[in-house]
C-alpha cells in the first residue's frame, strides 16, 4: 500500500461517529491538498475497511455514484451515526464538520509546520 493511501485510511478511521468531512479535507490532513479525487478513488476501493460514508463532497453533498456502495447507502449509514442527512442528501457541515484538534493531527504523522498550519486554518 502506498504512504498517500495509508494516510486517507487512517484519518478517514479517525473520524469520530455523528461527524463528517470531505474529500478535500481528508487530502489536507494527510498532507496532500488538492488530492480530493484521488481520496475519493482511495475509498472507493478500500470497500469497507473504513468509515468512508463519514466523507461527503466540499458543500456535504453524498456524491457517490458507485453502484455497490450507492447514495441511499451512504444516507442511511449516515443517519445510524447519528448526521442528519436531507432529502437532497445534504449535510449541514457547520453542524457536522468534523474539525480536528492538535492531538488527531499528531497522529497522521504531519511535520511541525504542516500542523501549525492546518492549526491556524481551522482556528485550533
Amino acid at each position: 500500500m502506498s504512504k498517500f493511501k495509508d494516510s486517507v485510511l487512517k484519518a478517514v478511521s479517525l473520524v469520530p461517529k455523528g461527524k463528517v468531512v470531505s474529500y478535500g479535507q481528508v487530502a489536507l490532513m494527510v498532507g496532500i491538498p488538492r488530492a480530493a479525487i484521488q481520496v475519493g478513488w482511495v475509498l472507493h476501493e478500500s470497500g469497507d475497511k473504513v468509515p468512508w460514508w463519514r466523507v461527503v463532497n466540499k458543500k456535504g453533498r453524498i456524491s457517490t455514484t458507485c453502484l455497490e456502495h450507492d447514495a441511499n447507502m451512504q444516507k442511511v449509514l449516515l443517519e445510524q451515526d447519528g448526521v442528519e442527512v436531507s432529502d437532497k442528501l445534504m449535510v449541514d457541515m457547520c453542524i457536522y464538520r468534523f474539525i480536528p484538534e492538535e492531538n488527531f493531527l499528531d497522529k497522521l504523522n504531519l511535520d511541525d509546520e504542516y500542523i501549525q498550519m492546518l492549526m491556524d486554518k481551522y482556528g485550533i
